[in-house]
């Protein structure tokens, strides 16, 4: 599993100093790729700086493309509202089924056809645009959990917060332009003045909670799998991570003697056996490690069925604001001392930021960074 470096701040990982023991950094970026047809090797390396030159150079770009090819990314920075990606690259091209299918599929969950063109050029523009520092691949070396999830228990711990795991929110109750009570399945949460609440939940349950909140329909899926081999995992190039070409398995991550897999867009894979996909994502990862007629490990598959909101344009344009969206829905004025964040990976971290950030200035920065 893997995180953006550049989601916060340079210098951390969500949040977590980059320097930390618990993630491995591909330093400088690299983006190794395999394709499984013709077991072609290559690696995208972004040079430092803003000025990509390294597009000009055969080493570093996609193995049959051009420089010109490159320039769809333009066409993606500039992109209207209501565009696809497939409006904005030629999907003839071979740079197409190589980067930029590859790419779109990875950060919008969702195929060309469908996913919107403007958030993957503003990702485009973050990462790539600024120079191989920007887009320096970080990797969890034991896991999400021990990453991300204990570091910020233990901070909230520190803090003096209350977690409570298992609750699920099933109404707020309000009077004029407040929220008075968190209502759960499991208890309620009496809420005064100077509280703060930041609601971060997929949008189906969002829209449960507050009927009147306009939120994106549909989702789309990931399915995961993570094989335990009885030695180190090593892939090649010796990178911990690889993109796969033309197989089932999109993105493999190495940690320690475990290989994760990765398939995006998996509305078409989610519902099929757990037997089935194992054997076929194995086949891929053993492919991949010069292994193939090596027997299937222990493995863990994972499906999640409503990993993000289907990411279309209508979608984006119904996606609710930190503040404005939840406001209306409560009444035409401002609603005091509540924010929405997006649960989705793909923008929870700067969502999430974002609502603190402003509970935050509501308080006259009385709660600490």
């Amino acid at each position: 599993m893997s995180c953006s470096a550049r989601t916060t701040r340079p210098s951390t990982i969500c949040g977590i100093p980059a320097a930390s023991p618990r993630w491995a950094e591909v330093a400088p970026a690299a983006f190794p790729f395999l394709d499984l047809a013709n077991g072609q090797t290559w690696t995208l390396r972004p040079n430092a700086g803003p000025l990509p030159w390294w597009i000009f150079a055969p080493g570093r770009r996609v193995p049959g493309t051009t420089a010109t090819d490159y320039f769809g990314g333009l066409k993606l920075w500039l992109a209207a509202p209501d565009k696809v990606v497939s409006d904005c690259i030629d999907p003839r091209a071979r740079i197409a089924d190589r980067l930029w299918i590859p790419l779109t599929v990875a950060v919008m969950n969702a195929a060309p056809e469908a996913a919107a063109a403007r958030p993957l050029g503003a990702m485009l523009r973050d990462t790539f645009g600024r120079g191989e520092a920007a887009c320096r691949p970080f990797v969890a070396r034991r896991g999400l959990s021990a990453a991300l999830v204990d570091p910020a228990l233990a901070r909230l711990a520190r803090l003096g917060a209350t977690y409570r795991t298992g609750w699920r929110l099933v109404s707020i109750d309000k009077v004029p332009h407040r929220a008075t009570t968190l209502r759960f399945d499991s208890g309620t949460i009496d809420l005064g003045p100077d509280d703060r609440v930041v609601l971060a939940v997929p949008p189906h349950i969002a829209a449960d909670t507050i009927p009147a909140l306009v939120v994106p329909v549909g989702a789309t899926s990931i399915v995961n799998a993570h094989f335990r081999l009885p030695h180190e995992v090593r892939l090649p190039g010796g990178y911990p991570l690889l993109g796969l070409i033309n197989g089932t398995a999109q993105w493999l991550i190495a940690h320690d003697d475990i290989v994760s897999v990765t398939v995006s867009a998996a509305d078409t894979l989610v519902d099929r056996p757990a037997d089935e996909l194992q054997a076929l994502l194995w086949r891929d990862v053993a492919r991949a490690l010069g292994t193939p007629d090596m027997k299937m490990v222990p493995v863990r598959l994972i499906k999640e069925r409503r990993a993000t909101f289907a990411a279309t344009p209508e979608n984006l344009r119904r996606r609710p604001d930190a503040v404005d969206r939840m406001a209306q829905s409560f009444s035409r004025r401002r609603l005091d001392g509540h924010r929405i964040a997006g649960k989705q990976l793909r923008s929870a971290i700067r969502s999430g930021v974002r609502a603190a950030r402003l509970a935050c200035a509501s308080l006259d920065n009385r709660c600490d960074s």
